[in-house]
């Protein structure tokens, strides 16, 4: 029987390295998660990010959404967002590392998936990524070289380097110019904590 597999994407981390790596967006993530999943079966991909704040941001919310009903139409991925509490003056990510590292675990736990995928360079999951491994599961980084945490790479059974190379193929369109793009919006705005 094939290793059913299952994605977990930070979507605040894959944006901004998308950006400072490519300073593009538009991934195909239907076709991203295929590749990450090869030849195995993909069990379901979730993706975790913060909803914009319409009242502060209307652009910024009005792009999110449009993304976001993209997102929701690619077959097998689930959308789950967070919010953002202002601390001093600055809007701050709440719940978004809890809410993947929460999932992860329990669909282990009732073991929905053999392979877990998480699409982060974030140190903060390698003790959750180790507790899956510890349940008899494997687990898999797939990272930017120039975002990943050490620790991160010491737990993954399996590495996933997220180049140049790796993204041929697997763009939607056309790189956005005219328009400000979200991430002068949202970049600016939110940041991770």
């Amino acid at each position: 029987m094939e290793d059913r597999v299952a994605l977990f994407i930070d979507g605040s981390n894959l944006y901004h390295a998308l950006e400072s790596n490519f300073k593009r967006h538009n991934l195909n993530f239907a076709e991203f998660a295929n590749k990450l999943t090869g030849s195995r079966h993909l069990f379901r991909t979730y993706y975790y990010n913060v909803l914009q704040d319409p009242t502060r941001w209307p652009e910024g919310y009005r792009e999110q959404q449009e993304f976001l009903d993209i997102l929701r139409k690619t077959p097998y991925l689930e959308v789950r967002l967070g919010s953002t509490k202002i601390a001093q003056g600055v809007p701050v990510e709440k719940g978004i590392d809890i809410m993947l590292a929460t999932d992860l675990l329990h669909f282990a736990w009732n073991g929905l998936y053999d392979v877990a995928v998480l699409v982060s360079g974030d140190s903060d999951f390698a003790y959750a990524l180790q507790a899956v491994k510890n349940m008899g599961k494997h687990v898999e980084v797939a990272y930017f070289e120039s975002n990943v945490s050490k620790d991160l790479l010491d737990v993954a059974d399996n590495r996933h380097l997220l180049n140049r190379n790796f993204f041929k193929g697997l763009w939607s369109g056309k790189r956005r110019t005219k328009r400000k793009r979200v991430s002068e919006v949202v970049g600016k705005q939110t940041q991770s904590g």
